[in-house]
């Protein structure tokens, strides 16, 4: 008897778009979706054979979206699939991430993170996660990565897991999202080479108002939508150490300016912008009342 059939959709999405494709997909029952690291950057979105996909004439609700192709396959395709077009990439001048397939590891000279593309967000690939990777190398190297450190909205907590890497301490993970829970936990077993025994981070499942959260923190990640860290930041600002940084992304470039003058407008004073594509990151410094 033939196993039931997968579908992949493989797209061209616009930076712009994105982030309300991915709800749409979701809320119809998409069982994964990426974007790619190399050009063209080609987004692949997975569904099970239990649930009926969407038609493609929904896509026409977002400007821009092209279905490239559409590919059935059965489950003993299913591993072969989901690997491609996810490869190995570097990321600033420290890190080197690779899938958990692929057992080569990377130059000596970088710190060699391994991801599952198939958890929560967070895997390196897209260009908030790099930008954020990048801030923080900076950060490191001006001796300004101490703890304690919030990282908000932390998907597999991979950013956490690079400030770790690179010098920070006193760092605590979470995310609203239940699934990210054993997603942050297996990332690190995943990475048991780089951390030899240490937990790396504290983590929960929760939100900024979760009795988990201390403060005043010395530096905050938010590599989130830029509405939600704009609802945030009061509470933000009240768990901020005076004179503590924050890395800020998860926005797009044509937003530059309000998410700039959010932050001023809530004691964040901007310091730098990073761009890659059509996406910014944020390195901000909380300036004392």
């Amino acid at each position: 008897m033939a196993s039931a059939a997968h579908l992949r959709w493989k797209l061209e999405v616009p930076d712009r778009q994105e982030e309300a494709l991915c709800a749409w997909l979701e809320g119809r029952g998409s069982a994964a979706f990426y974007r790619e690291a190399d050009s063209p950057k080609a987004c692949h979105v997975y569904f099970s054979p239990e649930i009926p996909p969407p038609e493609p004439t929904g896509l026409r609700a977002f400007p821009g979206v092209c279905l490239i192709e559409a590919e059935t396959f059965g489950d003993e395709d299913w591993v072969a699939k989901s690997r491609e077009g996810f490869g190995a990439f570097e990321v600033g001048s420290r890190f080197h991430v690779r899938p958990h397939w692929d057992e080569t590891p990377g130059p000596a000279n970088r710190i060699d993170l391994v991801v599952n593309p198939g958890l929560a967000f967070g895997t390196g690939g897209h260009e908030t996660t790099r930008l954020c990777m990048e801030l923080l190398e900076e950060l490191s190297v001006e001796g300004r990565l101490k703890g304690p450190v919030l990282d908000i909205g932390a998907g597999t907590g991979i950013l956490s897991l690079a400030a770790f890497l690179l010098g920070g301490r006193g760092l605590t993970a979470f995310d609203i999202d239940p699934d990210c829970g054993p997603a942050m936990d297996e990332f690190i077993k995943l990475n048991a080479h780089l951390v030899e025994g240490v937990q790396p981070y504290e983590s929960f499942v929760g939100t900024l108002d979760h009795p988990r959260v201390a403060g005043p923190y010395a530096g905050l990640l938010a590599n989130i939508l830029l509405e939600t860290i704009q609802d945030l930041l009061p509470r933000m600002a009240e768990v901020s150490a005076p004179g503590g940084w924050l890395v800020a992304s998860g926005i797009l470039a044509e937003r530059t300016d309000e998410a700039l003058v959010s932050l001023a407008s809530h004691g964040f004073k901007p310091e730098k912008v990073l761009r890659e594509g059509q996406w910014i990151a944020i390195l901000a410094e909380r300036v004392p009342s």
